[in-house]
C-alpha cells in the first residue's frame, strides 16, 4: 500500500521527492520506495524525516505504534492542517486532478475552487469521463447564510461570493454527471470529497472558513468518521433545491 500520510505531509511542506532525499541525504529512489511502498526507514532516518516534515513518527508510520494496529479513527485520519489557507496549491491540485468517480462538496461559497483551481474546466472534462460531481453551495437569502456573513463581520460579503459562485456553477449545472443544489441549512462543516479522500473544514463562531483547521481523511474499511461526515453530507443533499429544477438519482 502507498504511504498517502508522507505524501501529503510532504505536499504540505512544499517538498518534493528529490527535495525531501536532499535534506535527509538519502537517495531519491529510497524515498520514492518509502512512499510506494510503506517501507519503514531506519529510526536515524525517521528522526530526519520528521524533523524536516514538522510531524511525529507514528503519524507516517501507524505500524511503529506498540499496538499492533492504529485506532480506525487514528488510520482514518492522514493530516491535520492548522487552517485552509495552510493547505497548499499541490494539495489541492492533487486531489483535483486524481479524482476518477466521484466528487463532493459541501460549502455556502467555495468559489476559490473555480477562482484559484479551475473547478468548472476540470468539471466539464472529467464529467465526460464518467466523474459524477454533486455539489451544494449556499441560498444567499437563507437565513443561515445572512446570519453567517453577519457573524464573519462581512455582511453582504458572503451572500456576495455565493451569488459568484452560483454563476460559475451554471457554466456546468446541465451536463451529464453534474448536480448542483443550493441549501439554507447551517454550515456546520464545510466538506470536500475526492473519491476515498475528505477535506472536513470545521466551522468557528465568528472566524472565516480559511481561518479554521482542515481534517484530512481517508477511507478506512473498518473507520467510523468518512461515513460520519458524508451522512452529513446526504442529509443536506436530500433537503437542498436542484439548480436546474431536475432530480438526478445517481448511485454513489
Amino acid at each position: 500500500m502507498a504511504n498517502d500520510r508522507l505524501r501529503t505531509a510532504m505536499l504540505a511542506a512544499n517538498l518534493t521527492i528529490e527535495t525531501l532525499a536532499e535534506k535527509v541525504g538519502k537517495h531519491e529512489k529510497s524515498v520514492e520506495n518509502w512512499i510506494r511502498t510503506e517501507r519503514v526507514p531506519h529510526p536515524q532516518t525517521r528522526a530526519m524525516v520528521v524533523k524536516v516534515l514538522g510531524v511525529r513518527e507514528v503519524d507516517l508510520w501507524p505500524s511503529l505504534r506498540e499496538s499492533p494496529r492504529p485506532a480506525a479513527d487514528e488510520a482514518e485520519l492522514l493530516h491535520l492542517y492548522p487552517s485552509r489557507s495552510a493547505i497548499t496549491g499541490a494539495i489541492w491540485q492533487e486531489l483535483l486532478a486524481g479524482v476518477e468517480e466521484q466528487m463532493d462538496v459541501l460549502v455556502f461559497s467555495g468559489a476559490f475552487l473555480v477562482e484559484q483551481y479551475d473547478l468548472v474546466p476540470l468539471i466539464q472534462r472529467k464529467a465526460k469521463d464518467g466523474v459524477r460531481f454533486r455539489l451544494l453551495v449556499g441560498d444567499e437569502q437563507a437565513e443561515a447564510v445572512v446570519q453567517r456573513a453577519i457573524d464573519e463581520g462581512t455582511p453582504g460579503g458572503l451572500e456576495g461570493r455565493i451569488q459568484l459562485m452560483r454563476r460559475y456553477l451554471a457554466d456546468v449545472v446541465d451536463l451529464d454527471n453534474v448536480e448542483v443544489r443550493t441549501h439554507g441549512t447551517i454550515l456546520y462543516n464545510s466538506i470536500y470529497r475526492f473519491d476515498d479522500q475528505l477535506l472536513v473544514n470545521p466551522h468557528a463562531h465568528g472566524a472565516l472558513a480559511g481561518q479554521s483547521p482542515v481534517m484530512h481523511f481517508k477511507r478506512h474499511p473498518s473507520g467510523n468518521i468518512w461515513n460520519h461526515y458524508m451522512k452529513s453530507f446526504e442529509r443536506v443533499w436530500q433537503i437542498a433545491i436542484p439548480e436546474n429544477g431536475e432530480v438526478n438519482h445517481g448511485q454513489d
